[in-house]
């Protein structure tokens, strides 16, 4: 679940953690220049840390710096890991998903609403400890959302069509 502010990966964490029988794993992922769920997690002392500066990412609806009290409530309990990611990883996550394999639909996904996708690929292809602690496998189901379409048309044909942004 990509994070922002929090509330969207909070009340999905919270949710699927009610519903389900198991304990699926929730995995919260944010922009590197904008990770201040992962510090937060990564300080564990009970305080929000804000992130400041530029913000600069391609993930503009993840530039957010600070998490939502109530966001952080819930994720502090839900969430399994809190991963904080380069640009290049929701790039390639936008490209896979536009240009799937064949029995794959195509799906038309923004910097920020290719986060979590980008994330799930990046710790299959290169991440085999991540992957074992989250005891991913062939087996797994990965659930991701995608919440925003091409919102900046230029920039997904850039990074899309052009490989801005790429490995």
């Amino acid at each position: 679940l990509q994070a922002g502010v929090g509330a969207m990966a909070g009340a999905l964490a919270a949710f699927f953690r009610d519903i389900y029988s198991f304990e699926p794993k929730i995995v919260v992922v944010e922009p590197d220049k904008a990770d201040c769920f992962y510090h937060t997690a990564k300080a564990d002392d009970g305080n929000i840390h804000t992130v400041g500066g530029a913000l600069d990412t391609i993930m503009a609806g993840l530039a957010c710096g600070e998490p939502c009290n109530i966001g952080w409530d819930l994720l502090k309990f839900c969430a399994d890991a809190f991963i904080s990611m380069e640009d290049t990883v929701a790039a390639n996550g936008m490209r896979i998903m536009a240009a799937p394999l064949a029995e794959d639909t195509a799906v038309t996904s923004g910097e920020s609403g290719a986060a979590g996708f980008g994330a799930a690929v990046e710790i299959l292809r290169n991440h085999p400890q991540i992957k074992t602690a989250l005891a991913m496998d062939e087996n797994s189901t990965v659930l991701c959302f995608s919440t925003e379409g091409a919102t900046d048309v230029e920039n997904y044909r850039n990074i899309v069509w052009y490989g801005k942004y790429a490995e």
